[in-house]
């Protein structure tokens, strides 16, 4: 719904992705600060919203956009950790490299408080300067619209944070977070939550 006219593989990022945030944010503590007395979310609420995007960056470490990046082709020999040939056709793993326990502490779990000002994480950003943290690819080449894609959304998981109270259905049983991985990550089982409006919102 939130991205109908958009094309099929962006919608599938996009989608995996929201049902990937709302799973963290569903089982972790979300500040009440999302309140301020206004019916809407603005954008200088988002710039005090620390743990909603600390919750993002760690979703978009654990579970990027597209696992594989766009390829590259080396245009000479080159040793890196072993022996590319010229003319060779490289992808890096954003998902590897989001899990990858030489750059991260328990890299498997999902942890936002990582990324928050005062913890060791702190200060890496996804936009391609920091090498352990790159969902959006790096250098000249990383995705156009990066700046696009996170506003969106902050914007969208903290106005359906504000106006709606999510739970998972009272089934008994544990959330299944297996994935499919193709072009894009999937959820094995689809992410069903129940939303109750706040009724003084």
């Amino acid at each position: 719904m939130l991205m109908g006219g958009t094309r099929e593989l962006r919608k599938d990022t996009v989608r995996s992705g929201y049902a990937y945030a709302f799973e963290s944010i569903m089982s972790a503590y979300i500040p009440a600060s999302l309140s301020n007395g206004r019916p809407n979310v603005t954008e200088d609420d988002l710039e005090r919203k620390d743990y909603l995007k600390a919750v993002i960056k760690e979703t978009l470490r654990l579970y990027p956009p597209s696992p594989l990046l766009s390829p590259r082709e080396s245009t000479q020999d080159v040793k890196i950790k072993g022996y590319i040939a010229a003319a060779r056709m490289v992808f890096t793993n954003a998902w590897a490299i989001g899990r990858d326990p030489a750059s991260w502490e328990e890299a498997d779990k999902f942890c936002p408080e990582r990324f928050l000002e005062n913890n060791a994480y702190g200060s890496i950003d996804f936009k391609g300067h920091d090498f352990q943290l790159i969902p959006f690819g790096a250098g000249r080449r990383g995705c156009p619209g990066i700046s696009f894609a996170i506003a969106a959304n902050e914007l969208v998981l903290a106005t359906v944070l504000k106006r709606f109270d999510w739970a998972l259905p009272n089934t008994g049983e544990n959330l299944d977070m297996s994935e499919c991985v193709g072009l894009a990550i999937h959820r094995k089982v689809p992410l069903v939550a129940t939303a109750t409006p706040h009724n003084s919102r």
